[in-house]
């Protein structure tokens, strides 16, 4: 409604006297603005409301929007139901791989904390393959950690040589000159076996009586480590010669004298 209608309609209501004291106030306050600032007035939705009661106006009334048909709406999609199998699965499946992250999580953390804790530590094994122990003090020997090649000869776990006991020299088991030698070394090999069976086994390392550099080579000793094995605190050589089962055999520090076999004649 253009402002001149609308203070026309307010003039011929003021007119008419059947308005109450505070409509006819309202109705003046709202001709005044008109005449003031005409098109330019502004009503509140409130105000607006009771000037059209005030003056018997009614507004024509907006036809209603209809609804968009979602069936007919090109943005509109169904939601398609799953079946109770599908949501099963992916209930399933969703637990499933909560619990594998769970998992995988535990074994990264025991992984870490391993490696923190025991950062050098590349083998759990709860027998591992001794090193070569040092030339010097005797060290502790498991039984479990080497293997008797004859009764003068063992080889520790994971060397690739054996060692040689050194000052004594025992009958050949394994390619023995004459067939008192075969007797003789299968019996001091037998009894080494017995000797170390229950004791308390020490192992000292000490140079090969070679010359020097030549150590750790076929040239020396065939490749193989020299040492001195006890059995209770006892060298088991010196066990072996005291029941006839070999014969003492010293080097010296870069060569030995000719191996004793005493044997076979």
């Amino acid at each position: 409604m253009e402002p001149e209608d609308v203070k026309s309609r307010i003039e011929f209501a003021l007119a008419g006297g059947r308005l109450s004291q505070w409509q006819r106030h309202f109705l003046i306050d709202i001709h005044a603005r008109l005449e003031k600032y005409g098109s330019n007035t502004r009503l509140t939705d409130k105000q607006r409301a009771k000037l059209f009661e005030a003056i018997g106006y009614a507004p024509p009334i907006s036809p209603a929007q209809p609804r968009p048909n979602k069936s007919q709406s090109p943005t509109w999609r169904p939601r398609r139901r799953r079946s109770p199998i599908v949501r099963e699965a992916r209930y399933l499946a969703g637990r499933f791989a909560r619990a594998f992250g769970f998992a995988l999580a535990l074994v990264v953390g025991s992984l870490i904390y391993s490696y923190v804790t025991h950062p050098h530590t590349t083998s759990s094994s709860s027998d591992p393959s001794p090193a070569l122990p040092d030339a010097g003090s005797p060290r502790p020997l498991a039984k479990s950690q080497f293997t008797i090649t004859d009764g003068d000869t063992i080889r520790l776990s994971g060397a690739a040589k054996g060692t040689r006991l050194v000052g004594f020299n025992a009958p050949e088991s394994i390619e023995p000159r004459c067939d008192a030698e075969a007797d003789l070394g299968r019996r001091a090999k037998a009894r080494l076996k017995e000797l170390v069976a229950t004791a308390k086994l020490e192992l000292k390392m000490v140079p090969c009586s070679c010359p020097p550099g030549t150590e750790g080579t076929g040239a020396c000793n065939y490749g193989r480590s020299c040492g001195s094995l006890f059995a209770d605190g006892r060298d088991v050589g010196d066990v072996l010669v005291t029941e006839g089962l070999a014969v003492p055999f010293v080097c010296g520090s870069t060569s030995c004298p000719p191996t004793p076999r005493p044997w076979c004649k």
